[in-house]
C-alpha cells in the first residue's frame, strides 16, 4: 500500500537531562513517509485497505483547518488513486493556509461546515446526508482514530522494544496512545500529552479504544498553552532552540508541545534517575512550511 522508509532513533543532548540522570530518545516516525508522516501512516494503513478491500474509490474524513490528518488523507489518496473529500470545521478563509493548500493541490474536495454542524460528524442522519450530496465512500473518521487506527498504531508499538521506561506522545483523538497501550509492556509508563484544553476528558475516549485494561498510563494535561493550535513566543522560541541545538524539527501544535512538556518535567523531578525516556514524533511538521 503507502511507501514505508525506516526511521532512527535521535537522543535529545541536553545539560539538564544530564544534570536529572536521564537519556531521553525521540523516535524520529516523522522521517517514514514525505507528506504521510508520523502516527497518520499507522492509522490510516489498515484503513486504507480496508476501503480498498471494500472496492471503495472515495475516501471521506473530517478535521480542522490545521488538521495533520486530513494533509495526509489526501496525501495518502493521490498515492494510491483514491478520490477524496475533506469535510473542514469552520468557514473557509483565503487564501488557504499550507495545510488545506497542500490537500487541495492533491485533489481533496475541500466542504466548509460551521462548528456546530461540525458537532454531529457521528451522527447517522449527518453522515447519510453526505452520502446524499457525494454518493458513496469510505468513512475515516476525525483523526483517523477507530479500531483499525489502533490496531495500525499498535503493530508500530511493537516495534519500539524495550529499551525505554517511560513512553511519551502527544495526544489529539487518543487513537495512538490507545495502540500504544495496547503493546507496550506493563512495566513501561505511558504519558499521553493532550494538545486540547480541558483534555481530561480523554480518559473516557482512551478508555474506549483499548482492548488491553492496564495501568500503567496516564494522561499530563498541563502543556496545551490554551488548546488545541494555540501557541505562546515561549514555545515558538523552544522549538526554535530544538532545531538549532538538536537539530530536531518540530511544530507547535503537536510535538512542540509534547517535548517541551517533556523537557519542563525532567525540571521538575518526574521522572526518575537512571531512567530511559522514548518520546514518538508524530509527524505534522506540514505545518512549518510557508
Amino acid at each position: 500500500m503507502l511507501t514505508y522508509s525506516s526511521t532512527p532513533v535521535q537522543e535529545i543532548n541536553d545539560p539538564l537531562f544530564a544534570k536529572a540522570g536521564v537519556r531521553v530518545l525521540i523516535k524520529r516516525e516523522d522521517l517514514n513517509h514525505p507528506y504521510v508522516s508520523g502516527n497518520k501512516w499507522w492509522k490510516l494503513k489498515y484503513n486504507l485497505e480496508e476501503a480498498k478491500k471494500m472496492g471503495h474509490r472515495t475516501l471521506l474524513t473530517f478535521g480542522g483547518a490545521y488538521s495533520n490528518h486530513i494533509f495526509s488523507t489526501a496525501a495518502a489518496a493521490q498515492e494510491l488513486g483514491f478520490e477524496c473529500i475533506g469535510i473542514i470545521r469552520g468557514e473557509e478563509a483565503l487564501p488557504l493556509n499550507s495545510t488545506l493548500a497542500s490537500a487541495q493541490s492533491r485533489g481533496m474536495k475541500l466542504k466548509y461546515i460551521t462548528r456546530e454542524a461540525y458537532r454531529q460528524k457521528t451522527n447517522l442522519d449527518f453522515v447519510e446526508k453526505l452520502h446524499q450530496e457525494f454518493g458513496e465512500f469510505y468513512l475515516i473518521p476525525e483523526g483517523g482514530t477507530n479500531e483499525l487506527a489502533v490496531k495500525g498504531v499498535t503493530e508500530f508499538a511493537q516495534t519500539l522494544g524495550d529499551g525505554f521506561d517511560y513512553l511519551c506522545c502527544a495526544v489529539g483523538t487518543g487513537g495512538t496512545l490507545a495502540g500504544m497501550i495496547a503493546r507496550v509492556p506493563e512495566t513501561k509508563e505511558i504519558l499521553g500529552f493532550p494538545v486540547l484544553k480541558g483534555g481530561e476528558f480523554l480518559y473516557k475516549e482512551v478508555e474506549g479504544l483499548i482492548v488491553r485494561k492496564t495501568k500503567n498510563w496516564s494522561l499530563i494535561t498541563d502543556y496545551h498553552l490554551g488548546g488545541y493550535g494555540k501557541t505562546t513566543s515561549a514555545l515558538l522560541e523552544f522549538i526554535k532552540d530544538r532545531q538549532t541545538k538538536n537539530n530536531l524539527p518540530l511544530d507547535s501544535v503537536y510535538t512542540g508541545k509534547l517535548v517541551a512538556g517533556v523537557f519542563d518535567l525532567v525540571e521538575k523531578g518526574y521522572f526518575k534517575r537512571g531512567a530511559t525516556i522514548l518520546v514518538v514524533h508524530s509527524g505534522g511538521l506540514q505545518i512549518n512550511r510557508p
